[in-house]
């Protein structure tokens, strides 16, 4: 799924570290990265993050719980 203009990282990692299964990153280049994974959530902010917000960026997650939860945080925030 595509997800765009998160004005609050902290709380978007929040809700991805509440996730169940995985949850990770699709790069540019197609490389899957970790988001529940500290280091790769740090690097994911550095490519990604511009402006105190987060643009867009595509994620992928395995679990229908999971799927829900995020959907849920970028209608409501």
């Amino acid at each position: 799924m595509k997800v765009a203009n998160i004005k609050d990282p902290d709380r978007f990692f929040s809700v991805v570290d509440q996730c169940k299964g995985k949850v990770e990153l699709v790069t540019g280049e197609g490389d899957r990265l970790n988001l529940k994974s500290k280091l790769s959530q740090y690097v994911s902010l550095a490519k990604v993050f511009s402006n105190g917000e987060i643009p867009e960026m595509e994620i992928v997650a395995y679990e229908k719980e999971d799927i829900d939860r995020l959907v849920s945080f970028m209608l409501n925030g």
